[in-house]
């Protein structure tokens, strides 16, 4: 074993481009926000560890380009993953059309045991919804797999920084 750390998981985050990948990861990793939005080219990476019972977890997140043209290099990051986040944009109902498809992907090229979450992300801009919770909770019971849901807020303004989940 490791003496750096007691556990470690690789996590994928996966979704259509524009929906917010990025933004979960730097703020989850990094504790930082960009309200740019720069395109992922293929892969990016970040760790981050944490405290968990007395155990140290090691975190590799990974964050897959969406776009159609890198999906054959992004397809060799779904082996040896342990944990699959799936993202949608809550404003763009082609990005929650689309879960299907990355559904089919993850049967593809993931281990059977992964473990899966759909996230509906930006929250903040609920006057813009486009995917009720409703509608995008009921997906989780249907085939290709099932997946654990929540959704995602993540706001940020000159005084204090918000990233919650479910």
């Amino acid at each position: 074993m490791n003496p750096e750390y007691d556990y470690l998981f690789k996590l994928l985050l996966i979704g259509d481009s524009g929906v917010g990948k990025s933004c979960l990861l730097l703020r989850f990793a990094d504790d930082s926000y960009l309200d740019s939005y720069i395109s992922t080219i293929g892969v990016d990476f970040k760790i981050r560890t944490v405290e968990q019972d007395g155990k140290t977890i090691k975190l590799q997140i990974w964050d897959t380009a969406g776009q159609e043209r890198f999906r054959t290099i992004t397809s060799s990051y779904y082996r040896g993953a342990h944990g699959i986040i799936i993202v949608y944009d809550i404003t763009d109902q082609e990005s929650f059309n689309n879960v299907k498809q990355w559904l089919n992907e993850i049967d593809r090229y993931a281990s059977e045991s992964v473990n899966k979450l759909l996230v509906g992300n930006k929250s903040d801009l609920a006057d813009n919804r486009a995917v009720s919770y409703d509608t995008a909770k009921v997906l989780h019971l249907f085939p290709p797999s099932p997946v654990s849901f929540c959704r995602c807020v993540l706001v940020v303004n000159d005084h204090c920084g918000l990233f919650s989940c479910c």
